[in-house]
């Protein structure tokens, strides 16, 4: 072999070595947490040969909105924990080897019963848009993934980038060559990562539609699921939020029934959320002055709202109509939120910690005024035509 191709094939060498080096995580302990096996995903039965129309149908059932438990939530602090895993300040999991999809730094991590979650990590705009987009909406009665913030998760047989070193390895078709060599005992850590935990429900999906587009909601019918009031103040969420990044994939339909061998392939209770909230509070990704830029209405006067001047032309969102009835709905759910109640939530997100703490965008309480500005456009005004 000619000296220079040898030369060649040590640098490859080498350079593997190295990057292998700087990738595998840095601490090394055996976990106090033994971990249970990952959890089945839990999914609503569909037969293949009638799921679409099931889907469907499931659609034309689905409710969307349901009365808060709590007005006085507190908006700063994480959603409840009832497990009491994700309330420490460092959380375990070990981490999944799952194909790296999106372009989000992110990884699935089974916690120790078994749960398996979703974890964010870096500095991203998706971590504090979506803590503060979920907790705004539950607070507001609409369905979502419970958000956690947590300070520290360590991630055992996780490499230190876990998302950007499978994505390249996986078109590389060497995802196998680092994955099987991470011990057990070798851990990354993460701080202030975000974990999700799925809304209640099975999924309800099918091979040719995973989630649903926001004007499927309009042929919703009344007698059986979501009225037009609950569809509108929905819509006018979306909206308030500037949620442009809404295709398909980022809502989900889910069946409520928690029995998983139902008689019939009829979900009893479907219900409509979204469920990626991390293009929020922009555009693009938690961007101030852009945010307050964008209105609430296109024409206050007639009560249309519209995202066809944010990215993608509005994607999946038609322009629509909001009912007096939507609009008290979302008004009077607002008006439940104290000023006090906003500013957490932004302080409670890291909205300034994500800025450096520097600048009018880092201000909490900016954000705050920002919000209430928006608010008054839905509150204050003449009522909607009918």
């Amino acid at each position: 072999m000619r000296p220079a191709v040898l030369i060649t094939i040590a640098i490859v060498l080498g350079t593997l070595i190295v990057l292998t080096a700087l990738l595998l995580p840095a601490g090394r302990e055996s976990s106090p947490v033994l971990f249970d096996a990952p959890g089945a995903r839990r999914v609503w039965p569909l037969p293949p040969s009638d799921a679409d129309s099931l889907r469907d149908a499931a659609i034309l059932r689905a409710r969307v909105w349901m009365p808060p438990e709590n007005a006085d939530v507190d908006l700063g602090a994480n959603p409840i924990d009832r497990t009491g895993i994700l309330s420490g300040s460092l959380v375990r999991c070990h981490y999944l080897d799952e194909p790296a999809h999106g372009t989000t730094a992110k990884f699935d991590c089974v916690l120790g019963d078994g749960e398996i979650v979703k974890v964010k990590y870096g500095h991203t705009g998706e971590i504090p848009a979506e803590i503060a987009a979920s907790r705004l909406l539950a607070a507001l009665g609409f369905g979502v993934d419970r958000m956690y913030l947590v300070p520290r998760l360590r991630g055992y047989g996780c490499v230190r980038t876990p998302f950007y070193t499978y994505w390249v390895l996986d078109r590389l078709r060497a995802h196998g060559l680092l994955a099987r060599h991470v011990p057990d005992d070798r851990y990354s850590d993460f701080e202030w990562a975000s974990v999700e935990r799925h809304f209640e429900g099975l999924t309800i999906e099918t091979s040719h539609h995973r989630g649903w587009a926001w004007w499927e909601l309009e042929p919703i019918d009344p007698s059986l699921g979501a009225s037009r009031t609950e569809r509108d103040a929905l819509r006018l969420a979306a909206v308030l939020l500037s949620h442009w990044d809404n295709k398909a994939a980022n809502q989900r339909l889910v069946c409520l029934s928690s029995d998983d061998d139902a008689e019939t392939t009829n979900c009893p209770r479907p219900f409509a959320l979204i469920n990626d909230l991390g293009a929020t509070f922009g555009p693009n990704k938690v961007e101030l002055d852009h945010w307050k830029a964008a209105p609430v209405w296109m024409n206050r006067q007639r009560c249309i709202v519209s995202m066809r001047r944010l990215p993608y032309d509005g994607g999946t969102f038609p322009d629509a109509a909001i009912s007096e009835s939507g609009r008290q709905l979302m008004a009077r759910e607002l008006s439940t939120l104290t000023e006090a109640q906003v500013l957490s939530l932004f302080r409670g997100a890291r909205f300034s910690e994500f800025f450096g703490g520097k600048g009018r965008q880092a201000d909490p309480h900016a954000w705050t005024q920002a919000f209430m500005d928006k608010v008054a456009q839905i509150v204050g005004g003449e009522p909607c035509p009918q």
